[in-house]
């Protein structure tokens, strides 16, 4: 039995789950709460189960097939990571270092210098809100990325962060709040 797809799933009061199944598509399940409204297409084989009374959802697997096992443990995770996601969100947090970087949020779109011959411009996606806060220090400018869906917003942190990633001499670039980059020595002066 998977470790993490045998847990139930609680349901947070505020929220509704809505669960359509039977399909050869798969299940559709529908999160409703107070950040917003997700929806997705699970595999056929996972039976979902809402329980109302105890304000829970269980996903279990009509059998010990290989494919089975692998999309248990998934599933549960993903139907756990809809509910979280409307009741209190995800974000990500980047970091941008380096003379003359900077990142400024002008209506929907983000722009960003980073040392390229142009300047970035990132639209805001629906449903993903980017915030970029002034800074006290200099060469330093901060991005928070936040939504809902966590796949939404770990994929933009993913892209804005490949624009620039942080190089290993002198630590410019884009990189995340926790990221630990390994520095390297320059070259050694003559003797």
């Amino acid at each position: 039995m998977s470790r993490i797809g045998k847990q139930p799933i609680a349901i947070p009061k505020g929220v509704t789950v809505n669960i359509d199944g039977g399909s050869s598509a798969g299940t559709l399940v529908e999160v409703k709460g107070p950040k917003g409204t997700l929806s997705q297409v699970m595999h056929p084989n996972m039976l979902i189960k809402a329980d109302l009374e105890k304000m829970e959802i269980s996903v279990t697997r009509p059998n010990d097939a290989k494919e089975n096992r692998s999309l248990h443990g998934l599933t549960r995770s993903l139907i756990n990571n809809m509910v979280v996601g409307v009741t209190d969100g995800f974000k990500k947090e980047l970091d941008v270092l380096g003379v003359g970087y900077t990142a400024a949020k002008q209506g929907k779109i983000l722009n960003l210098k980073l040392g390229l011959s142009h300047q970035v411009n990132i639209e805001e996606p629906e449903g993903i809100l980017i915030e970029a806060p002034q800074t006290n220090q200099p060469n330093t400018a901060k991005l928070i990325i936040s939504g809902a869906d966590k796949q939404k917003v770990g994929q933009l942190a993913a892209e804005i962060r490949s624009l620039r990633p942080p190089e290993p001499y002198l630590g410019k670039g884009i990189r995340y709040i926790d990221e630990k980059v390994r520095r390297k020595a320059g070259k050694a002066g003559k003797k």
